[in-house]
């Protein structure tokens, strides 16, 4: 028994200094990506004219939001809440609803036909997205914890209860959550349609 006790507490110092050193939690959320869930899209053959806005409503259950949705409009249910976003000028309201946010100007781009998508992005500190890019604008709208994203320009934050505006088309970018708590965002997009929509890229 004696002859083995030095292998025992050999094991026991190594296991105690890896554990230390990086602590298994921490390991696997630099490992984690940010969440990211597809809600609503749809296709549009030509984009209202004059300086765009996203516009964030809430609603008191999903099948009036869709009944008050519009042409560029899209419904959803997210973290226990039902949703309206609209494309459209500034200043706009629909029945019903009750205004969250308004987000823009949104850069705009042309194309042949453009895809309209809300996003639903989620997770835990330290959890990221690749760099990558869009063929079109993305906008945020944070509903708890912290945003961060890094793009050539540098790091943009936003809190909960705020907006991001989104940078115009290709641009490289890294979105991640920044805070202490989980991230739970809206993540509202206007891209070409005939292009894929996000392709790897790299921040110099």
């Amino acid at each position: 028994m004696n002859l083995h006790k030095p292998t025992i507490l050999c094991v026991a110092a190594l296991l105690l200094g890896v554990l230390g050193a990086a602590p298994i939690s921490s390991i696997a959320t630099a490992q984690q990506k940010l969440e990211i869930k597809s809600v609503a899209e749809k296709k549009l053959k030509q984009l209202p004219l004059g300086p765009l806005f996203w516009r964030v409503e809430s609603f008191p259950t999903l099948g009036q939001a869709q009944a008050a949705a519009g042409d560029t409009s899209l419904a959803a249910e997210v973290s226990g809440e039902v949703w309206l976003f609209t494309l459209g000028p500034k200043g706009g309201a629909t029945p019903g609803g009750s205004k969250v946010a308004e987000i823009g100007p949104v850069p705009l781009i042309t194309a042949n036909e453009y895809l309209l998508r809300i996003n639903h992005a989620f997770g835990p500190p330290g959890t990221k997205t690749p760099v990558h890019t869009h063929p079109g604008s993305e906008a945020f709208y944070v509903l708890a914890g912290r945003l961060g994203q890094r793009t050539p320009h540098g790091v943009s934050y936003a809190e909960s209860g705020q907006s991001m505006n989104g940078h115009g088309a290709d641009m490289p970018m890294e979105v991640f959550s920044a805070g202490t708590s989980d991230l739970d965002q809206l993540v509202m997009f206007v891209v070409d349609a005939a292009r894929p929509f996000s392709s790897p890229a790299k921040l110099d």
